[in-house]
């Protein structure tokens, strides 16, 4: 052997080691288990998990997170985060658990070094198996290879009875095969169908919501578990030509006393709006919509009402979604997805927050020009076009677990495709599923209120004459999927919504 392959073995820690590669991929090298093997020092993609039940649980797979893109590991997509009750050693507290995909050049003994001196750093001790831990991290997938070694056993040995383990992993993979390292991996596992095999025999998405497994997202001092029911968001606009109700809230009194009657009639959240996204708005600057927004938000945060609430900003400026965050705001809620302010992004990914990312082409200027009217299916290309933006959001740090997606009701929409898309909720998360199963997974928003098409349809030119269709849009639109409507009369859509949830729920139970 010469001296530079013994290098590269020694470096890589592979003396002793079985290593194989996937059967399945005949362009890949093959060993014997008696052979010491260099694996190739190109990237190789890689799934680890994430788990804790000590401390500040979000925080620490933050902090992990961020070591891992600092130590080597690129993380490229995040799975959907869970809260679960804990395995083997049950006597505990409940454990979040997620997964990333990523690429490394690490050998995967150098990886784990890595993640282990991760754990260390973020307080990890030694501890008893399987019980508390600040955080775990675990290597589930290295490229196409099984490795066994003393220390290291790849794919872990015990996922395949671990719901908490493969109900993340599942998230990082699309329903159909997205790569020839996702192809070995569904070999990996051992069963004929795959990982969907695999979990499937464990219960599969019935298992969500049930046995100590709730899918959530993080916001605020809470993990919500949006499936457990429909929210409302109430809509309070402070600006002066809004299509509904435009110029009614302007002074700080009139927002509150508007903000105190959402919550009475069972608002969820209030998404505090100073900037006209109508069809043909002209822009205002980061100044003048600061100057709207800023001494509403301040006075809502004082209500006592307001405990327990979330509020959202909307807003498609970075600018505003920082100034607003720190005054109190816990939800940013873009209408361009990112497209009108190049730094919304990561400004959001260093926040911290949930981001919704609303479908929209062009602006609220030229939203509705016939160029932006073209479609050939609304909802498979409404479902490509948002994939396309939330993973852009992914890639600069937003992850899955913090996404809520909105197909743009009204936005670059004509009454046909604001129909399509209120009956076609569930074909937009099918196509997202085809590219990512853990972004499909996300809490879909719908904002029909009042909105034109309604109109339309109904022969209501006044848009507050339009409250009995938004109570049937919302109606189609929380049987049909949605998880959050946006709308503007809180105690109408609140009946509707409780009366959906329990149709809902019967169904489930039969």
């Amino acid at each position: 052997m010469n001296i530079l392959k013994k290098l590269a073995l020694t470096k890589h820690g592979f003396r002793g080691v079985s290593i194989r590669s996937c059967r399945a991929c005949s362009s890949l090298f093959h060993s014997s288990p008696d052979t010491s093997v260099e694996v190739h020092t190109q990237e190789q993609e890689v799934v680890i998990a994430l788990g804790s039940n000590v401390g500040d649980r979000l925080h620490n797979f933050n902090e992990a997170l961020q070591l891992m893109n600092k130590l080597g590991v690129k993380v490229t997509s995040h799975a959907c985060l869970y809260e679960t009750e804990p395995a083997y050693v049950t006597d505990q507290p409940l454990f979040l658990n997620s997964a990333v995909r990523g690429v490394t050049k690490l050998g995967p003994h150098e990886l784990l070094g890595v993640l282990k001196k991760i754990e260390k750093e973020l307080g990890r001790t030694a501890g008893i198996r399987y019980g508390p831990r600040t955080i775990d991290l675990d290597i589930l997938f290295y490229g196409n290879y099984k490795i066994h070694s003393e220390i290291l056993t790849v794919p872990h040995e015990r996922i395949w009875e671990r719901p908490f383990v493969v109900a993340p992993l599942m998230d990082l993979i699309g329903s159909s095969v997205d790569s020839d390292t996702v192809a070995c991996w569904h070999a990996l596992s051992g069963h004929s169908g795959g990982l969907f095999e695999s979990w499937e025999k464990l219960g599969g998405d019935s298992l969500i919501g049930k046995d100590g497994l709730r899918r959530v997202l993080p916001v605020g001092n809470r993990l919500w578990d949006w499936l457990s029911r429909t929210s409302v968001m109430g809509i309070l606009n402070l600006t002066p030509d809004s299509f509904s109700d435009g110029g009614k809230f302007q002074s700080v009194e009139a927002a509150v006393s508007q903000v105190r009657s959402m919550i009475s009639d069972g608002a969820d959240i209030i998404d505090l709006g100073a900037q006209s996204t109508r069809p043909i708005a002209s822009r205002i600057s980061v100044e003048e919509e600061l100057d709207r927004l800023i001494p509403v938000l301040e006075a809502v945060q004082k209500m006592p009402e307001v405990e327990g609430k979330l509020l959202s900003v909307d807003t498609f400026y970075s600018e505003v979604a920082l100034e607003a965050v720190g005054k109190g705001a816990h939800i940013v809620n873009d209408v361009s997805g990112g497209q009108l302010d190049s730094k919304m992004l990561s400004v959001v990914a260093g926040l911290k927050v949930p981001y919704v990312a609303m479908h929209m082409r062009g602006d609220p200027s030229t939203m509705q020009n016939s160029e932006n009217l073209q479609y050939d299916n609304v909802c498979k290309q409404v479902a490509s076009e948002l994939y396309s933006r939330v993973r852009a959001a992914e890639l600069l740090g937003i992850p899955a677990w913090r996404i809520v997606i909105d197909p743009g009701i009204g936005f670059s929409k004509n009454t046909e495709h604001n129909l399509d898309i209120l009956m076609g909720l569930s074909t937009i998360r099918a196509e997202m599923a085809t590219k990512s199963l853990g972004l499909s997974h996300a809490p879909i928003m719908i904002g029909p209120s009042r909105k034109r098409f309604l109109g339309d349809v109904c022969a209501r030119p006044v848009a507050v004459e339009r409250d009995p269709a938004t109570v049937a849009s919302v109606t189609a639109g929380v049987l049909g999927g949605a998880n959050i409507v946006r709308v503007h009369n809180i105690r109408e859509n609140m009946d509707a919504v409780k009366l959906c949830d329990a149709m809902l729920k019967r169904r489930s139970l039969a």
